[in-house]
């Protein structure tokens, strides 16, 4: 079932049963209970997308409009329009540095070098903006780390609408991309003064259950044709099926992506290495960049109960859930990776990170 379904095409199952499985399938995307669930369903003729939608924008509006009166807005700084001829609101170097959200341990990148120019940086995050608990803050702790690292690319998964129209407002030196426009979905932020946008598209996975696709953006860096992806794979073990038939369509479009362009996917996968195995690897030529990088231990979990404690899981669990796989161009100039670390380590002041997820940080070096 995905959000579109409403109990009319279900018509072998009675109508209470079809609303059960309505309001199940809506608590277990919203961490709402089953009378939550059945308000908005019912004030929304049943109607899975439009309830959701419904959910978001009341839940996130109350969530902001708290976050705008307890910090009054400061003069705002000169806009700019894009070539699109909009206007750009608040560019992210307005960021107070006295936000919450900036890591501050060794191994961060503080601003681009001289040096870096030749380097394209990614970042790529589940950001959990299912999880409405202080989001306005965990929202402002992201803005914090990309203008610590400046990154060209972000990847990021589970955003809601409410948080994209935040980020919108806030990111206006990047270029954004989404999705989906309602529900959950992806996301890719282009930085634009380093990386040209050419095309996007969205690629369904007809059998998710949970609103996946794949979102691709055609890109130029430098003189380096880019093939960026994005995806959110199937949640939980029982949908280790349908992920591992999610995960062989990227693979399939990271092969067959023409020679002279480099692909880099990156996101919440929720795979378990057996899975990988289960397909067949990775094809020739295409790396687990953690892999390529020499599998180190600090940047190997990016789900990690012992470490993160927004879910309050009794019980610690530990995986790599977050991926970034690479096919370097056969010709011209090439693209390898030479770092990864992990972002987000540290606590807000509200006494929660910005995300259940860490987030993957990683720069890949342009050659000839």
């Amino acid at each position: 079932m995905d959000a579109k379904d409403t109990i009319e095409k279900q018509p072998n199952a009675s109508l209470e049963e079809c609303r059960i499985r309505l309001c199940e399938k809506f608590a277990s995307i919203t961490s709402s209970d089953d009378a939550v669930a059945q308000c908005y369903l019912a004030e929304n003729d049943w109607d899975m997308e439009r309830a959701l939608n419904s959910f978001f924008e009341e839940d996130m509006k109350a969530v902001f409009d708290a976050d705008q009166d307890a910090n009054p807005k400061k003069e705002p700084p000169q806009t700019s329009k894009n070539e699109a001829g909009a206007v750009d609101c608040i560019d992210l170097t307005e960021e107070d540095p006295s936000c919450s959200g900036a890591d501050s341990t060794d191994g961060k990148r503080q601003q681009a070098e001289p040096d870096d120019d030749c380097k394209l940086s990614l970042l790529t995050w589940n950001v959990d903006g299912l999880d409405t608990g202080n989001l306005a803050e965990r929202a402002r702790g992201l803005c914090s780390v990309l203008v610590l690292y400046t990154p060209d690319v972000v990847f990021l998964q589970e955003l809601i609408p409410p948080y994209m129209k935040y980020l919108k407002k806030r990111a206006t030196s990047y270029i954004i991309i989404e999705g989906n426009e309602d529900g959950y979905f992806t996301g890719i932020m282009l930085k634009k003064t380093r990386v040209k946008l050419l095309k996007s598209e969205i690629i369904s996975y007809p059998a998710t259950q949970m609103l996946r696709n794949l979102l691709v953006a055609q890109v130029r860096f430098l003189d380096q044709d880019i093939c960026l992806m994005t995806s959110h794979l199937e949640s939980c073990k029982e949908q280790a099926q349908e992920r591992m038939n999610q995960l062989r369509v990227v693979l399939r479009r990271m092969k067959e992506a023409p020679d002279n362009v480099s692909v880099v996917f990156g996101g919440d996968t929720n795979l378990r290495d057996p899975e990988v195995l289960k397909v067949g690897g990775l094809p020739a030529g295409v790396c687990d960049v953690w892999e390529q990088l020499g599998r180190q231990e600090h940047c190997r979990y990016t789900w990690d109960t012992k470490g993160n404690s927004n879910k309050g899981l009794p019980y610690v669990s530990r995986c790599r859930f977050d991926r970034i796989y690479f096919r370097p161009a056969g010709t011209g100039s090439r693209l390898a990776p030479d770092h990864m670390n992990l972002v987000g380590l540290e606590k807000l002041d509200c006494g929660r990170h910005i995300s259940d997820h860490w987030g993957i940080y990683c720069t890949f070096t342009l050659a000839s």
